[in-house]
C-alpha cells in the first residue's frame, strides 16, 4: 500500500474514523435527573448502534482508503472498493441520525423517566464523526482541495551536469570505481604525457534506443504493457528507475521488483 497515494480527503476520512472509535466507548443516552450511581451504556451496549453506526463507519472508512492506497484495488461484483465505502459511510451517518431522535432504542420508560432520556456524549460524537466521514468521502473526488496529497511529495533531485551520474535509488551503478592499482608508481623521472588515439566508436544506427535511468517528479501511474487501464505499480519520486523501451512518447520502465510497465506521463522527468 502507497500511503503518497492518500489525499488530504482520505486523512480527514480517517481521522472521522478514529473520532468514531473513540465515541463508541462514551454513554449512549443520558438521563436527566439521574443519579451519578446509575451507570449508563456506552454505544457498545446497542447492537443496532454497533452494527448500524460504528462499525458500518470504520469499514466504510477502511474500504474508502485502501481503494485509494493500493495501485490495483479488488473488486467486489466488478465494481471499485471506493463506491461501497462511501455508501457504507452514508449508511453509518444516516443510522446515527436516526438513533438520535431514539437513542434509548424504542424503550419508552428507562427506570421511570421517560420524558427525559436524551442522546449520550457517545452518541453525539459518533453522528458528528460519520457526518464528516461521509462528507469528505462523497466530496473528494469532487473538490480539488481534497485531492492534494495527503503527504507531499519529496523534492525532487537537482539536475546533474551532463556526464555526472545520480546517486542512490533503486540499481543505479553511481560513479565508476578508479581502476585497479591506482597511479603508477615514481620513478624519478617525469613521464611524458603520450598522445593516444581514441578507438572508433562504431555508429549507432537513427533512432536506436538506449536503455537510460530516470526518476519521476511527483507520483505517476505505470500501466501493464496490454494497454489495460488499471495501474499495476506507481513510480515514486526519489528514486531511480529503468528505462528498457520506448513506445512512441511513453517509456516502458523495470520497477525494483523486477515489473514492467508503461508509463504514459514521461512529463517533467529527469534522465541519469
Amino acid at each position: 500500500m502507497n500511503i503518497r497515494s492518500l489525499t488530504r480527503g482520505d486523512g480527514v476520512v480517517i481521522g472521522a474514523a478514529v473520532l468514531l472509535f473513540i465515541a463508541s466507548f462514551f454513554d449512549l443516552y443520558s438521563i436527566d435527573g439521574a443519579p451519578d450511581s446509575y451507570d449508563l451504556p456506552s454505544l457498545w451496549g446497542s447492537g443496532g448502534v454497533v452494527l448500524g453506526v460504528v462499525l458500518a463507519g470504520i469499514i466504510g472508512a477502511a474500504l474508502v482508503v485502501v481503494a485509494r492506497g493500493l495501485p490495483q484495488p479488488p473488486k467486489v461484483v466488478g465494481l471499485d472498493l471506493a463506491p461501497f465505502g462511501v455508501a457504507f459511510t452514508v449508511f453509518a451517518a444516516w443510522t446515527a441520525l436516526g438513533n438520535i431522535f431514539d437513542p434509548a432504542g424504542g424503550f419508552d420508560n428507562v427506570d421511570g423517566a421517560s420524558d427525559n432520556v436524551g442522546a449520550g456524549t457517545g452518541l453525539i460524537l459518533a453522528l458528528l464523526a460519520t457526518l464528516v466521514m461521509a462528507g469528505a468521502a462523497v466530496a473528494t473526488p469532487l473538490v480539488p482541495a481534497l485531492q492534494t496529497p495527503l503527504i507531499p511529495a519529496p523534492t525532487p533531485p537537482a539536475p546533474q551536469p551532463y556526464g555526472a551520474q545520480p546517486s542512490g535509488g533503486y540499481g543505479y551503478p553511481g560513479a565508476q570505481q578508479p581502476q585497479y592499482g591506482g597511479q603508477p608508481p615514481y620513478t624519478g623521472q617525469p613521464q611524458q604525457p603520450q598522445a593516444q588515439t581514441p578507438a572508433p566508436q562504431p555508429a549507432q544506427p537513427a533512432g536506436d534506443f538506449s536503455p537510460f535511468w530516470f526518476a519521476v517528479p511527483v507520483p505517476r501511474p505505470l500501466f501493464a504493457e496490454d494497454g489495460s487501464p488499471a495501474p499495476i505499480a506507481e513510480l515514486a519520486p526519489g528514486t531511480w528507475y529503468l528505462a528498457v523501451e520506448q513506445n512512441g512518447p511513453a517509456l516502458v520502465a523495470q520497477t525494483q521488483d523486477g515489473r514492467r510497465g508503461v508509463l504514459r506521463d514521461t512529463s517533467g522527468i529527469q534522465r541519469g
